[in-house]
């Protein structure tokens, strides 16, 4: 909990990118950079995934350039369309054909209008010239042999939807692939048309099945065809209302030979006040159904097989003039889907789609049917929207708090992972069940979210760390700056009242070692000893206030709170007499004179911050408690101890082993303090020693209640065991004299010390 409340500002700047990306999934806010990524990877991922195979099923019949130059240009006479109808579904055997190419206006190719105008005006006399063109007429009237083709064949022609202010329709619609009424009243998702131009009622009779060929560019407006209506709403006054089906889903129908009617699938209603969205479509009956996963406009997404055009290996394609030229073998496209479309780039049916910007219309329609039949669907499911807040709020508070928490390579880490793990899960729900999700603003968001966040780490934090460990570097050990450069903020050199425990320590006989060094042996002893001096109150998270010629003093609490500062501080000093020990048989093996160490030790409550004049400021410790630890560091000598420390330090170290060695007035102070020295650990203690403290107590008690007699009995055993112990000399000589002396009624038992 501290760690976030320390982190709040940068945890907040990081889930700005995230709240950005939340208002574009939900609409709030549309960022048009984010529209076009999450474009760019549907079409990158649409073309990594194509089959790129042949598909045989489907042969694309295609009106070329070198067709229209043998043939003549566009549109042809309609007894060439009927030879071509004929050679493909009589002489090749074809199973489906459509037409992606519209039959708007009579054919007057052959002259035969011009001739019944004749016959009926100039020559209407001459009965041998009415009677002669009424015998050519079957040849010349060019719609009827075209018509004559069409009739009971399965053939499906192409048409289109207009919507225009002055609603205009030319030609007849076939019959609607459903009533209006299937879809709920209010229902106007899909799309509605008042206006259609469609094929001449004779070729509408002849081939009532049909299918529009719109095709709908991307409602983010970079013209790219992604997506084809399956179902139109017409509900114009010049044919049946009703839903018309495409001209891919028309010729998918044909396929079954009597054709079902699609029936919709809606999702439930959210609330009473919304209709049901269009979910899906299900085509044939029975077990065999397909359900065609559709967006509420009745558009499903183009399942592109690969690139367009003959070039482009997804179908068969064949120049039209060969199939006229019968240039074929029989029975060569026998079952085959063929589609009747134009390349020619004279007749503006190219496309330019995910998959290439050149891209022939009527192989849209291939695709579609391609698709349907391999049932290769791809879905926008209406739930996209909740599934793109969900992980992006998920996403965005991970990164967010553990951005925040972690350190600059864990949490480069993180970012990857995350962003790794948003593509890996919509890859799988886009590759195992063709659901098409948004991830655009998720993968901007990672980057972003893990820029602002570094960005605010090293430019705000980093710089607060910076100018901290300027502050603090040469005062605290390098772990404790680590931790302080966590939250900076706390951290000042403004001076403070806190609880700390402070330690002065000195070089005893360094006076006299000085004299047999020369200066450069003495500095580099000087800087070896301080130096592991140094590194033990630092290992023990003491901050080294200064150097007092042969004197170190350090202080623990501050400016790290430390609840167990007064226990590391005993450690340290344990630490620190050991190491004199081992430095002293050192220089008895080389003859030099040994030193010892003397510690002082106090807890309590000092001034701690910058202090100093205007010329030299540093980061120390004053007050009371500081002074009362420089008067016990002078002590130690007169008890033949390394360490002492008051029984405020005593108590706040309780795993410690203590010895109480007196209750003294130092030098300024009128209170009188117990003072003790440190033994070790208390599971470290020698056996024996236990009792032997427990006897020494008894000893200090007789002493202080002035029972002499009693305090020399408990104290001789205490001394024939340890008869070098100046402890023990100390009070045999204090008893010895006091004995012959009468007992003072106000005598505390307190030892004066007039001087340091």
């Amino acid at each position: 909990m501290n760690g976030l409340r320390r982190h709040g500002a940068r945890i907040a700047i990081t889930l700005l990118p995230v709240l950005l990306a939340l208002l574009h999934a939900a609409g709030v806010w549309r960022l048009p950079l984010l529209v076009r990524l999450d474009q760019f990877i549907y079409d990158a991922r649409l073309r990594a995934t194509m089959p790129g195979t042949l598909d045989p099923r489907i042969v694309i019949v295609d009106i070329d350039e070198p067709s229209l130059q043998k043939l003549g240009q566009w549109p042809w006479s309609r007894d060439k369309l009927a030879r071509l109808t004929v050679e493909l579904m009589g002489r090749q055997q074809a199973a489906v054909l459509g037409f992606d190419v519209l039959f708007a206006e009579p054919d007057t190719s052959s002259g035969l209008p011009v001739l019944r105008q004749l016959a009926a005006g100039p020559w209407h006399d001459d009965p041998k010239f009415a009677a002669e063109i009424e015998r050519l007429a079957p040849r010349l009237d060019h719609d009827a042999l075209f018509a004559k083709a069409l009739a009971g064949r399965r053939v499906a022609l192409g048409y289109y939807f207009t919507q225009t202010a002055e609603a205009r329709a030319t030609g007849a619609l076939p019959a609607p692939a459903l009533p209006l009424q299937v879809f709920p009243p209010e229902s106007e998702d899909v799309a509605g048309w008042n206006g259609f131009g469609a094929n001449i009622p004779q070729r509408a009779a002849a081939a009532p099945e049909g299918g529009f060929f719109n095709v709908v560019l991307d409602p983010r407006e970079d013209g790219v065809v992604r997506s084809v209506p399956l179902l139109a709403r017409y509900e114009g006054t010049a044919g049946r209302p009703g839903y018309y089906a495409s001209l891919a889903l028309a010729v998918h129908r044909l396929l079954d030979g009597s054709p079902s009617a699609p029936m919709p699938v809606f999702a439930p209603a959210t609330s009473p006040d919304e209709s049901p969205a269009l979910e899906a479509l299900l085509l044939g009956a029975g077990a065999s159904h397909l359900r065609v996963p559709v967006d509420p406009s009745a558009s499903m997404l183009v399942p592109f097989r690969g690139r367009g055009g003959a070039r482009g290996g997804s179908f068969r394609y064949v120049a039209a003039a060969q199939v006229l030229d019968s240039a074929l073998a029989p029975g060569e496209l026998k079952g085959k889907i063929v589609l009747v479309g134009a390349t020619a780039p004279g007749l503006q049916d190219l496309r330019s789609t995910p998959v290439d910007a050149v891209f022939p219309g009527v192989e849209v329609h291939a695709n579609i049917i391609s698709g349907l039949l391999d049932r290769r669907l791809l879905v926008v499911p209406d739930y996209a929207a909740g599934y793109e807040l969900v992980t992006l709020l998920a996403a965005g508070l991970l990164l967010a708090f553990g951005l925040s928490l972690l350190s600059a390579p864990r949490a480069a880490l993180l970012a990857l992972a995350t962003g790794a793990g948003l593509v890996a899960l919509n890859s799988c729900l886009y590759l195992g069940a063709g659901l098409v999700l948004p991830m655009a603003a998720a993968l901007a968001m990672v980057p972003l979210a893990f820029a602002f966040n570094m960005s605010w780490g090293y430019f705000v934090e980093a710089r607060a760390s910076r100018s901290l460990a300027g502050l603090f570097g040469t005062y605290v050990p390098p772990q404790l700056v680590d931790e302080m450069r966590a939250d900076p903020r706390r951290y000042s050199m403004r001076a403070q009242s806190k609880e700390l425990t402070v330690m002065f320590c000195d070089m005893r006989g360094f006076t006299q070692m000085s004299e047999q060094m020369a200066p450069v042996e003495l500095q580099a002893f000087l800087n070896a000893l301080f130096s592991r001096l140094t590194r033990i109150i630092s290992e023990r998270r003491g901050t080294v206030d200064k150097y007092m010629g042969d004197c170190v003093m350090a202080f623990w609490g501050a400016p790290v709170d430390m609840p167990g500062h007064a226990a590391l501080a005993v450690e340290a000093a344990l630490q620190m007499a050991a190491a004199v020990q081992e430095l002293n048989e050192a220089h008895r093996a080389s003859g030099r004179p040994e030193i010892s160490v003397g510690i002082g030790l106090n807890t309590g409550l000092m001034s701690v911050g910058d202090m100093g004049s205007a010329v030299r400021r540093s980061y120390t410790v004053v007050g009371d408690a500081v002074n009362l630890a420089s008067r016990l560091e002078g002590l130690g000598s007169h008890y033949g101890v390394e360490i002492v420390a008051s029984a405020a330090t005593q108590g706040a170290a309780p795993e410690c082993a203590w010895q109480e060695l007196d209750l003294v007035r130092v030098k300024g102070k009128a209170r009188a303090v117990r003072i003790f020295t440190p033994l070790g650990r208390k599971g470290d203690a020698a056996e024996g020693s236990h009792a032997a403290l427990e006897r020494w107590a008894r000893t200090l008690d007789a002493y202080r209640a002035q029972d002499w007699h009693q305090a020399q009995t408990l104290l001789a055993p205490l001394l024939a065991a340890d008869a070098k112990k100046v402890l023990y000399r100390l009070y045999a000589e204090r008893l010895a004299s006091l004995a012959l002396q009468a007992k003072d009624p106000d005598w505390d038992g307190a030892t004066r010390f007039d001087s340091k």
